[in-house]
Order: structure tokens, then C-alpha cells, then sequence
């Protein structure tokens, strides 16, 4: 069909149809809108059970995000060492940090660290729990991020005063200008950027609770606010002249950062006087620095929550979608099911599959086989039966007693000893099967025994059917009788139609076996000379009838089944 130019536009008229009906349903009811789905204000599922379900979901791979945070923390390790003076108070903070992070990491990757340890097994699990466990990961994400808050600021009012540590003895003033290098308006800035780096350690948890990240990201922009502006760094004053000409004038420091004179061992008092004024310096001034600061720490803290709501609400949106993706596609299998099931009904098993699966690219479904049994099973009395009167309204009693009779026939295929037979169709009162239609295309000659099992199968099918219709004589006081005839040999199958596909079979097989049912007998199964030949061989009786003439084939010789002497299973029915 693709192949010609013609079978090309249908295909693209096709297709053009298909979009647009997606798009319809795409504009009419849309997969996922924030108005139905989540509260007016803030990313929060308006179905309380998805809610908790989402917030007790497992995470994977959650401990890349305590990796990142430690790579966060090494960054503020360089920070510290390299840029920051190096006092106790610094090592014993980052000590204490960087064991805290060890033990965590150690429970997140315990499962990669010891695969080589067995007898490890309970340690290994906890790594598993990490991910799965929502009040363990959250134990440990706050005492990853707070620990790295913390400890971004936490040795800046630890730092000594430059004044209180100038040389004692007869050092020069080059001593107290190398203690002046790292004064605390020098070291703002990289406490500045480890709070900054904090910030981000914060942020590398994606599926952490938006509240929660919130909290503590508020919480820390408090606090270092507070420190930068109430610390006894803006007391020091240590960008203007006044610690330099105190320094000069042997002033010192008192613990509450007020001058008091005190007079340095070595040094001798200046005599009382005004105190010299040196020139202000423009190298920085604290007013600035301070809102420099404040104004990177709050542009940074509204990024980032903006940034935390923003995938907080495409990490909903996506469970969303998984969730409906999953209660559609379950939806799309239970109606596959029910499609499976009722073009079951209409067409065989194996014709169905063919049409359920992938197979796109045929028109037309049809196969050749060379040995099918065809059977054809009327009840001729019934014509006579039937009458349109006022006692049987107009022939609907009589056509409730055929579709009786029809599906007792049909509850017939369900038995495993009849699996291989196929109904075909109905046509009035007569009933058309086929039996061997299943053999996978290629294999009819690889088990003659196989194929001739086939027909003792259909003999069976046959008297089987004679026995139900006695029954339904019984209840419903008829004399109905069978009139059957079979016959054996290739067949064509196929499916035809597309709205209301037929499956049926098509050959001389087919015509020979409906002329012996026409010119059969009733409450017998007529047989060709053939058939006759291999019933024999399976252990059934068959009788002569003679030559009769068939239709469009001349004289046959024929044979009927002797259903009284016929076993009820032959041998190559085991």
C-alpha cells in the first residue's frame, strides 16, 4: 500500500485524522492542570492519599545528593584553610563536621563499600533504607545541611581580635601589620561565600520537603544576618583609622570591644594629648561591606527557594504523570484484555494474536494449509419447524430454540479434548467447523499422524453434537436429527472485511464436505472415500453407502460413519 502513491495519501489522510483527534483530546481534557491537581497556593496535591503517598515515596539515588553535599563541604574546607587564619577552634569545627559527613556517607554507599563483606549485611541494608525510609533520609539530609550551615560561619566570632594579639617585647610594627592582614573586614567576603556555598548544599537536595528547605534556609539567612551586623566586628572598626592610631597609641581592646588604655610591656605612655587624626581610608568601609553583604545573602536565599519551588513542583508534576501513565496504560490492558477476549469470540486464537500485535504491515490476514478436516452439521427439520404465527410470535420462539441449539454447540469448543476445533460460521440451521486450522504455518507435513488425529477429532466433534441435540430434543419435545458431512484436505483461511471482519475457509475441501452434508443422510455422518480410508486406519467403522452424484463433481463414492460401533477414542487420539 505504501508503495504507491495513492496507498501514500491514505496513509497521510490517516495520520492528519489521527493528530487532530489527538489534539482534540488533548485541548478538551488535558492530562495534568495545575488548577485540579494542586492547591492555588503552593505545589501541594489537593488528594490528601497522593499527598502522603508522594512524601513517602522512595527517592533513588538520594545519596548523590549527601556526595554533592560533601563536595560542598571540601569547598568550604579550601575556603577556610587557604583564605582564613588557622586556629584550633577551625580545625576542631571542621573535625567534627568531617566525621559527621563520614558516618553519613558511610551509611549511604555501605552496600558498594562492603559488596566484598557478606557477613555485612545489616550495615549493607541501611543504605537500602536510605532511600526507601522517609524519616531516615530526612534525619540525615537536616544533619548534612545543618552541619554545613553552620559550620560556613560558625568560627567567625571565634576569630581573636588583631588588637589583643599584637606582638609583646621589642617587635617592630611589622608584626602587627602581618596580624592586620586578616582583619575581620578583610575575611567577610569568603565568610560571605561560605555562607553562600552553604546555601547550595541546601539546594543539591531536589526531593527534600520544600517546607522543610525553606525552614532551613530562613533560618540560616536569620542568623547570619544577625552575626554579620551585630558582630563585634562592626564594633572593632577595623577599616577606619581609629585602630590603626589606637594600635599606634598602645591601645587595647576590652572584651566587650570598648578601648581601654593600657600600657604594652616595653612601651612607655605618650604624654597626653590630642590624639593624631590620620587620613580616612577609601580602601573600604563597613557601612558598605555590610550591605553587600545582606544584599548577596538575600538574593541568593530567594533564588535558591524560588529555584527548591520551582522543581519541587515539576518533581509533583512528574509523579503526577507517572501515576496517570500508570492507571491509563492499566486502563489501556484491561480494555486490550476485553478486545483480546471478544475478537477471540469473532475470529480464532491465533488470528486474533495476529491482529492484536505488531503486525501492521499485511492488508489481509490468510493462510494455506494442506490437511483440514471440515465438518458441516444441519438440522433440516428445523425448516419445517419454523413458522411465523401468533402462538410463537411470529417465530421468535423458533429462533430461541435455534440459538439454543447453536450455543450448546458452541459450549462444545470448550472442552480441551476439542481445542483444535474452529467454528466457522452459521448458516441458517446449519453449523460449519473446521478442525487443524491451528498448526503453525510450515509444519502440516512434519506429523502425518498428527494431521489424520485431526479428523478423528472432527468424528468425535460430530458425535458429540448429536448426543447435545438429543438432550435439547428431550426438554423441548422435538425429533430434531443431525445431517453431517466431512471431508478432508487443503484449505485456504482468511479473514475478510475490515468493520466487520469474517473468518472463513475457502477450497475444494470446503465444497466437497457441504455436498456431503447435502446429500447425506439424516442422524448420520457421510464421509468421503478418502476420509472413510483414514478412519480406518485411527480404528473407526465405516460403511458403504455407494456412488452418489455430488454436484459439480459427478459420481463419489462414499461412506458413512458407523457412530453405534465408532470407538470413542481412536489411537490417534492420545
Amino acid at each position: 500500500r505504501s508503495a504507491s502513491p495513492k496507498g501514500r495519501s491514505e496513509d497521510d489522510a490517516y495520520d492528519d485524522e489521527m493528530l487532530s483527534a489527538i489534539e482534540g483530546l488533548s485541548s478538551t481534557r488535558p492530562c495534568c492542570s495545575k488548577s485540579d491537581d494542586f492547591y492555588t497556593f503552593g505545589p501541594i496535591f489537593l488528594e490528601k492519599g497522593f499527598e502522603r503517598e508522594y512524601r513517602l515515596a522512595p527517592i533513588p539515588r538520594v545519596r548523590h545528593y549527601f556526595a554533592c553535599a560533601s563536595l560542598v563541604f571540601v569547598c568550604l574546607l579550601l575556603v577556610h584553610v587557604l583564605l582564613m587564619p588557622r586556629t584550633v577552634a577551625l580545625g576542631v569545627s571542621f573535625g567534627l563536621v568531617a566525621c559527621a559527613l563520614g558516618l553519613v556517607l558511610g551509611l549511604c554507599f555501605a552496600d558498594e563499600l562492603l559488596r566484598c563483606c557478606p557477613a555485612w549485611t545489616g550495615l549493607r541494608a541501611v543504605s537500602e533504607r536510605v532511600e526507601t525510609h522517609p524519616l531516615l533520609r530526612v534525619a540525615l539530609a537536616v544533619l548534612t545541611v545543618g552541619s554545613l550551615l553552620v559550620i560556613a560561619i560558625v568560627n567567625m566570632p571565634l576569630l581573636p581580635s588583631p588588637a589583643l594579639e599584637l606582638p609583646a617585647g621589642n617587635q617592630t610594627s611589622l608584626s602587627s601589620r602581618e596580624r592586620m592582614s586578616w582583619t575581620p573586614c578583610k575575611l567577610l567576603p569568603y565568610h560571605t561565600c561560605s555562607c553562600i556555598l552553604a546555601f547550595v548544599a541546601c539546594s543539591v537536595f531536589l526531593r527534600m520537603s520544600l517546607e522543610l528547605k525553606v525552614a532551613l534556609l530562613t533560618g540560616a539567612l536569620v542568623a547570619y544576618l544577625a552575626l554579620f551586623h551585630l558582630s563585634l566586628c562592626a564594633q572593632w572598626d577595623c577599616c577606619g583609622p581609629g585602630l590603626r592610631n589606637r594600635t599606634e597609641t598602645n591601645a587595647t581592646l576590652s572584651p566587650a570591644g570598648c578601648l581601654a588604655p593600657a600600657h604594652l610591656p616595653g612601651h612607655t605612655s605618650a604624654p597626653p594629648g590630642p590624639p593624631e587624626r590620620a587620613p580616612p581610608s577609601p580602601a573600604c568601609s563597613w557601612s558598605d561591606l555590610k550591605t553587600m553583604i545582606s544584599f548577596y545573602l538575600v538574593l541568593f536565599y530567594a533564588t535558591l527557594v524560588l529555584l527548591s519551588r520551582q522543581i519541587d513542583y515539576y518533581c509533583r508534576l512528574d509523579c503526577l504523570w507517572k501515576k496517570k501513565f500508570k492507571k491509563e496504560r492499566e486502563e489501556f490492558e484491561t480494555m486490550e484484555s476485553v478486545n483480546r477476549l471478544l475478537l477471540e469470540n469473532v475470529l480464532p486464537a491465533h488470528v486474533a494474536a495476529h491482529f492484536i500485535g505488531d503486525k501492521l504491515n499485511e492488508d489481509w490476514y490468510h493462510q494455506s494449509y494442506d490437511c483440514v478436516c471440515v465438518m458441516f452439521a444441519s438440522v433440516p427439520e428445523f425448516k419445517v419447524f419454523y413458522t411465523e404465527c401468533d402462538v410463537n410470535k411470529e417465530g421468535l420462539e423458533c429462533l430461541r430454540l435455534l440459538n439454543e441449539i447453536i450455543a450448546d454447540f458452541d459450549e462444545l469448543l470448550l472442552k480441551p479434548k476439542f481445542s483444535s476445533v474452529e467454528k466457522i460460521k452459521t448458516i441458517g440451521s446449519t453449523y460449519m467447523a473446521a478442525a487443524g486450522l491451528s498448526v503453525p504455518s510450515g509444519h502440516e507435513n512434519q506429523d502425518l499422524e498428527r494431521q489424520h488425529a485431526h479428523i478423528g477429532i472432527m468424528v468425535e466433534f460430530s458425535m458429540a453434537l448429536m448426543s447435545k441435540l438429543d438432550g435439547i430434543n428431550r426438554h423441548s419435545f422435538n425429533a430434531f436429527r443431525l445431517r453431517v458431512g466431512i471431508n478432508h484436505g487443503p484449505v485456504i483461511a482468511g479473514v475478510i472485511g475490515a468493520r466487520k471482519p469474517q473468518y472463513d475457509i475457502w477450497g475444494n475441501t470446503v465444497n466437497v464436505a457441504s455436498r456431503m452434508e447435502t446429500t447425506g443422510e439424516l442422524g448420520k455422518i457421510q464421509v468421503t472415500e478418502e476420509t472413510s480410508s483414514i478412519l480406518q486406519g485411527l480404528g473407526y467403522s465405516c460403511e458403504c453407502r455407494g456412488l452418489i452424484n455430488v454436484k459439480g463433481k459427478g459420481e463419489l463414492r462414499t461412506y458413512f460413519v458407523c457412530t453405534d460401533t465408532a470407538k470413542c477414542q481412536g489411537p490417534g487420539l492420545n
